[in-house]
């Protein structure tokens, strides 16, 4: 019979100096054809058990805690077309960023921008990039209500694709793959955000898409396809394909 020595250090007090031994019994004596035995899983288990006890256990940080000291801050441009909606919908903005987030906010008019940063009373420490994004989104074209989901969920992201990146278009060409996408009176914008939980802003040659990643990539499928010429036809047809599978996935 012999004894296996195991060290664990002992730091369940800041007073400790000197690592404690775990002494763990176990038989390693040789069989009769002189080959060493293996160990037994209990054996095994009641030596892993004695060091897991005497592994040290440390409080889980708090929110406070795991803030640096120094304040952190955003400044996010807003484009000239955008002022006036921002400063009608100023409040609605305003609330969320102060009362949810924690953050000291104002709307810089000399700048033609919002600035933001953090307080003593900021609790979530990706609050000032959530607060960013939320304002870039609203900049983007869309409305307050889609925007503050950005503030809520954690997996919603936004995609920003061109025209020209898909298919060199010019003039009257470009206008009518523009219109195909947004169809009459936005009735097959409409279609793919219902069909793929989205929300879309077309600005000029720019397509803005918001929602999750797999959902993003649905829609920016349908608005290529689009774009290269495709009849809304055959797109209605893929989205109703969509839309049968992902009620048939919930």
């Amino acid at each position: 019979m012999s004894a296996v020595v195991i060290a664990a250090s002992e730091l369940e007090s800041p007073a400790a100096a000197a690592p404690a031994t775990v002494e763990v019994e176990m038989d390693l004596s040789a069989d009769d054809d002189g080959e060493s035995r293996d160990v037994p899983d209990d054996e095994l288990a009641a030596a892993v058990a004695a060091i897991e006890a005497k592994k040290p256990e440390f409080a889980a940080l708090r929110r406070q805690d795991m803030k640096g000291q120094s304040r952190e801050s955003r400044t996010v441009p807003v484009p000239p077309h955008r002022l006036t909606p921002l400063k009608k919908n100023w409040l609605k903005i305003y609330t969320p960023l102060v009362e949810h987030l924690k953050l000291e906010v104002r709307m810089n008019t000399k700048r033609r921008a919002v600035e933001m940063r953090t307080c003593k009373l900021t609790e979530d420490t990706g609050a000032v990039q959530k607060g960013a994004d939320f304002i870039r989104a609203f900049c983007l074209g869309f409305d307050v209500a889609d925007a503050m989901a950005l503030l809520r969920l954690d997996d919603l992201y936004i995609d920003t694709f061109e025209t020209k990146d898909v298919k060199t278009l010019t003039g009257n060409n470009l206008s009518r793959a523009v219109g195909r996408v947004v169809g009459k009176d936005g009735r097959t914008k409409f279609a793919i955000e219902n069909a793929t939980r989205t929300r879309i802003v077309v600005a000029d040659c720019k397509v803005h898409i918001l929602g999750s990643f797999s959902n993003i990539k649905m829609a920016r499928d349908a608005c290529v396809s689009l774009i290269l010429g495709s009849s809304p036809g055959k797109v209605y047809t893929k989205l109703r394909a969509i839309s049968a599978r992902a009620k048939e996935r919930f």
